[in-house]
């Protein structure tokens, strides 16, 4: 396999470390939070979708409305925790599971 270096290339991990600093500065934690959120609202959009509900329908399934669901998706609203696990249970009858990084 070639190096990348070689091809004028940057590797993602280097570009972030260019654009927002090594992991542990400030400005790259802030855009890793923002990451990690981004990614839940397209995690939800997904299985939504994959489910074949509207956001409505969602909405209806876990006790919230249609604008929360579409504020989520839409990396637009910062979610509780209990909320997105009755999200996952009740709209999508699943379990969340989670992660800690070291």
């Amino acid at each position: 396999m070639k190096n990348l270096k070689n091809n004028n290339l940057t590797s993602f991990t280097d570009h972030l470390d260019t654009q927002y600093g090594k992991r542990g500065t400030p400005e790259r934690e802030e855009f890793e939070e923002g990451f990690e959120s981004f990614k839940i609202g397209v995690m939800l959009q997904e299985l939504r979708k994959e489910q074949g509900m509207t956001q409505e329908q969602l909405a209806a399934k876990c006790g919230t409305t249609k604008t929360y669901i579409s504020r989520i998706e839409n990396d637009a609203s910062d979610i509780r925790l209990t909320t997105l696990m009755r999200i996952v249970r009740q709209g999508f009858g699943k379990h969340l599971k989670m992660s800690v990084e070291i």
